[in-house]
C-alpha cells in the first residue's frame, strides 16, 4: 500500500493551512485537502497538494471518498484547522475509527448560547447574558442587563456579527444589520445579548488539559472587536497566570472537551478574569506562529501528531517574547502597496511578513477579521525589544488606500 495520509478538510488563507500540510509532511504524512472549493487556498497548488473538491458540508460524500482513498493510503488521521467543519471531523474520525475530537462537545461548543449555559452551570466566570431571536427581544434583553451590550450571532466566528452597543440607537441599528438580510444565518437567528466585560483581553492556547501560553491581545476602536495585536508570553504575574489558566482549564471538563487544541479567551475584569469563549480547536493565525517562537512548541504539530495516534509533547525548549502587528485598514476605498516590503522581512528579529490582497484591492471594511490586510510578527528574548522591532517593520510598510469615486461619477 503507497504511504500514509492525512486528510484535511478545508483550510485556511492567512498561513495556518499552509502550516498543517508542511507539519505532515515533515511527518512523513502524504497531505490530502478535502474542499467545497480548493481554489481559495493558493497554498494548495505551490506545494503540490492533493485535492479533492467534496462538499464538506455533506457527510456522507466525504466518508465516500476516504473510503475510496483508503484503497490507495493508509489513512493515518483526518483533522481540520476549520471550526465549521470540525464537528465534522470528528464523526468521520469515528466512523473510520481514528483518534478525534467528540463531535458531540465541539457542536454544543459552537453554539454560544449552548456554552454559555454549561459554562454558568459549570461555575466558570462568564457575561451576564441573554438569548434573542427579535427585535424586541433584543431591546428587552438589553434594558435587563443594562448598557452598554454586545450583540453576537449564536453560531459564527471571526467576530462576524459582532459589536458593542452604547445606546439604543445603536442597539437598533445592529439589530437591523443582523435581522434585515445583510447578515448571513445558517438557520433562523439566535442572538446572543450580553454585558460588556471591560478590561484587557487575554488568549489562553491549550492542548489537551495543559495550557501552553497565554497570549494578549489589543482590538482596535470601538464598536467592532478587529484584532489589532497579540503578544506572547502576556505578562501576567505568576498568580495571575494561574488563576487565568485554572479557569481555562475549568472550561474544558464543562464543555466536554480535552482532547486536542482549545483556545479560550478570557477579559480581566474588576471581578478577575471572565470567560468570553472557548474555541473548541486550534486558534489561528498568529497564535500557532507566537507559541511556537515563544516556547518553540510547534502546535500544529503536534495536532498533527495527535490526530495520527502519535505520542505529542507541548514542554517549553525556550521562553522568548513573540508579537504580531495585524495591519488593518482605517478606510474603505482601493488599496496600493506602496514600496519594498522585502526591507521589512529583512529586519533583524522578524519571523514572518505576510501580506494577504494584491494591490487594487477594492477595501470595504465589514468590522471583522476579513478586514485584515496582512501581519507581521516579530520574537526576541525580550518584550521591549520585540516590540521596537515590529515597530521598525510595520514601519518600513506603506499603503494607500484611493477611496472610491462618489455614486454617479
Amino acid at each position: 500500500m503507497a504511504n500514509s495520509a492525512l486528510i484535511l478538510l478545508e483550510g485556511h488563507t492567512r498561513g495556518v493551512g499552509l502550516l498543517y500540510v508542511q507539519a505532515a509532511k515533515r511527518l512523513g504524512l502524504h497531505p490530502i485537502n478535502f474542499s467545497t472549493d480548493p481554489t481559495v487556498y493558493d497554498y494548495l497548488a505551490s506545494e503540490g497538494v492533493e485535492t479533492i473538491r467534496v462538499d464538506t458540508s455533506d457527510l456522507a460524500a466525504l466518508i465516500h471518498e476516504c473510503s475510496r482513498l483508503r484503497a490507495i493510503y493508509d489513512i493515518a488521521g483526518i483533522t481540520s484547522s476549520e471550526e465549521h467543519v470540525y464537528a465534522t471531523v470528528g464523526k468521520l474520525c469515528r466512523h473510520f475509527d481514528l483518534p478525534g475530537p467528540n463531535p458531540a462537545s465541539i457542536e454544543r461548543c459552537c453554539d454560544k448560547f449552548t456554552q454559555r449555559q454549561l459554562l454558568e452551570e459549570a461555575g466558570v466566570p462568564i457575561p451576564v447574558y441573554r438569548l434573542a431571536a427579535t427585535a424586541w427581544e433584543l431591546e428587552r434583553a438589553a434594558a435587563e442587563i443594562g448598557l452598554p451590550v454586545i450583540l453576537k450571532p449564536a453560531f459564527g466566528a471571526g467576530s462576524m456579527g459582532v459589536r458593542l452597543c452604547r445606546t439604543f440607537d445603536e442597539l437598533r441599528e445592529h439589530t437591523t444589520y443582523l435581522l434585515g438580510g445583510e447578515h448571513s444565518w445558517p438557520s433562523s437567528p439566535k442572538i446572543l445579548v450580553e454585558e460588556f466585560a471591560d478590561g484587557q483581553h487575554y488568549s489562553a492556547n491549550i492542548m489537551g488539559n495543559e495550557v501552553v501560553g497565554i497570549a494578549a491581545a489589543g482590538f482596535g476602536p470601538p464598536p467592532h472587536f478587529v484584532y489589532h495585536e497579540f503578544t506572547l508570553p502576556a505578562g501576567l504575574t505568576d498568580d495571575d497566570y494561574r488563576r487565568a489558566a485554572n479557569i481555562s482549564l475549568s472550561c474544558l471538563p464543562a464543555l466536554g472537551l480535552g482532547w486536542g487544541p482549545t483556545n479560550v479567551e478570557l477579559r480581566w475584569t474588576k471581578r478577575g478574569p471572565v470567560v468570553i469563549e472557548v474555541n473548541p480547536r486550534l486558534s489561528g493565525t498568529p497564535d500557532p506562529q507566537l507559541v511556537h517562537l515563544a516556547y518553540g512548541v510547534d502546535l500544529i504539530t503536534e495536532h498533527v501528531k495527535l490526530a495520527t495516534g502519535g505520542e505529542w509533547n507541548v514542554r517549553r525548549r525556550h521562553s522568548h517574547t513573540a508579537a504580531a502587528r495585524i495591519l488593518v485598514p482605517d478606510r474603505d476605498g482601493t488599496l496600493d502597496w506602496v514600496g519594498d516590503h522585502s526591507r521589512a522581512t529583512a529586519v533583524s528579529g522578524i519571523a514572518e511578513v505576510k501580506l494577504y490582497v494584491e494591490s487594487e484591492t477594492p477595501i470595504v471594511r465589514k468590522g471583522d477579521t476579513r478586514d485584515w490586510i496582512g501581519h507581521v510578527i516579530a520574537a526576541s528574548p525580550s518584550g521591549a525589544e520585540t516590540d521596537a522591532i515590529l515597530q521598525r517593520a510595520v514601519g518600513l510598510i506603506g499603503w494607500s488606500i484611493t477611496p472610491f469615486p462618489p455614486l454617479g461619477e
